[in-house]
């Protein structure tokens, strides 16, 4: 049986009074997958092992069953590989966000959803200006690129931007981890902390008035005004989904962020590329479905991650992400379940997000998520729709850890 793991990143929801106390997937229009709800089997998952921050990272290494304590390094490491960074020993790999600040305030943490190609001049520019011996600045997507530190100690205190829309940046700068002992050799938590910082203040002063910005202030768009670094590690040791399911000879993971990628190389997943995957709500959904179901033919495994959800959430913007979610249903799962429910080999799907994104919040938040499987003849359980409250009568109760995979992997 070959599988496929459909990820809306950040579907989940609080309750909203402007549904009548529904989530937005009760409130939404899924009618493929309540099919697959109704015809399979369901469940809730916790995402986010304790004592870990919410992130995508950690949910969706959870998801694929992970052990979080012992192989998680932070985004940083996971989008270096992405980019074909390959960290020596000793290199703190940190996410960077190009933000933008307003009123001494981060205003966004996408720049106003920055283009690659205009970040991508503004990193060069930063490397350019800022780097050394020592630092050193890598393009990514859109706002999410990459910076590292030779020699930097990764026990430093970061917060992620799109936690704190409208707040003010400097009592949020980077801290060192209080009652650590520092190491024999290479940068101090201190020391780490106040060349990061040194580095978000001097990106302020020369991104403000460069050509790039100039432009984007003169269209009425929000400036690429500040680094923000957080998600900092070293060179993570996964084990290889092929190593813990034998049934996995090949596999790949399709999504245009760069974590996801980093996550799937280091698990051992071809990295798709699909013109038109954004990341965003205007993503290619056509295109990623067409990827996945050739891989699907090809190889045993498939993980398709689709962002939009999330970014909707992260934006507060409740139609926003009904939309995304609708489109999912209509755009992905559909046409996936459509195309494969008579294959010779049968396949088996499971629909999930990685954690919830509440609008009403703006980031992530740690509940379980619903989860269901289907496969041809699976034995369904009394579950009739999917969303978060029905899904607390599924048959597979509630999961944590490595349990969802393997439930998955075993049918």
């Amino acid at each position: 049986m070959k599988h496929i793991i459909i990820l809306g990143d950040g579907m989940a929801d609080w309750p909203a009074e402007e549904l009548g106390g529904q989530t937005l997937l009760q409130a939404s229009h899924t009618p493929y997958m309540d099919l697959l709800a109704r015809m399979g089997r369901n469940g809730r998952l916790v995402t986010v092992a304790p004592g870990f921050h919410p992130g995508s990272e950690v949910a969706n290494m959870s998801v694929l069953g992970y052990n979080l304590p012992l192989v998680y390094e932070g985004r940083g490491p996971l989008e270096a590989a992405s980019i074909g960074i390959d960290l020596q020993p000793g290199e703190l790999a940190l996410r960077c966000n190009i933000i933008c600040v307003a009123d001494d305030c981060i205003k966004n943490h996408s720049a106003g959803h920055i283009t690659t190609e205009e970040a991508d001049v503004l990193v060069k520019y930063l490397q350019e200006q800022l780097g050394d011996d020592r630092v050193r600045f890598h393009t990514g997507v859109q706002y999410r690129h990459l910076l590292v530190i030779k020699g930097g100690d990764k026990r430093i205190l970061c917060t992620p931007p799109h936690d704190v829309p409208g707040q003010p940046f400097r009592p949020l700068l980077v801290k060192p981890m209080p009652g650590v002992e520092p190491r024999s050799e290479g940068l101090t938590p201190q020391e780490t902390a106040d060349l990061l910082n040194d580095l978000i203040l001097r990106s302020q002063a020369i991104l403000q008035s460069h050509p790039i910005n100039r432009k984007r202030i003169s269209e009425g768009k929000d400036p690429a005004n500040s680094i923000w670094p957080w998600g900092g590690g070293y060179r993570p040791q996964m084990e290889l989904l092929s190593q813990k399911f034998p049934q996995i000879h090949s596999g790949s993971v399709i999504s245009a962020v760069d974590l996801i990628r980093g996550i799937g190389y280091y698990a051992g997943l071809d990295r798709l590329e699909v013109e038109g995957a954004t990341g965003l709500y205007d993503t290619n959904y056509e295109n990623k479905v067409a990827a996945a179901l050739d891989a699907l033919r090809r190889q045993d495994f498939v993980y398709l991650h689709i962002e939009a959800s999330d970014e909707a959430g992260h934006e507060g913007n409740l139609e926003l992400k009904r939309r995304t979610i609708e489109n999912l249903d209509s755009r992905a799962v559909g046409p996936i379940y459509e195309a494969v429910k008579d294959w010779s080999e049968p396949v088996a799907i499971a629909v999930l997000p990685d954690h919830p994104t509440p609008c009403r919040h703006r980031t992530h938040t740690a509940e379980p998520v619903p989860f269901l499987i289907w496969h041809p003849g699976i034995r369904p359980d009394a579950v009739q729709t999917f969303d978060e409250v029905a899904a607390t009568e599924g048959c597979y109760g509630l999961l944590k850890e490595d349990q969802f995979i393997h439930a998955f992997m075993e049918e």
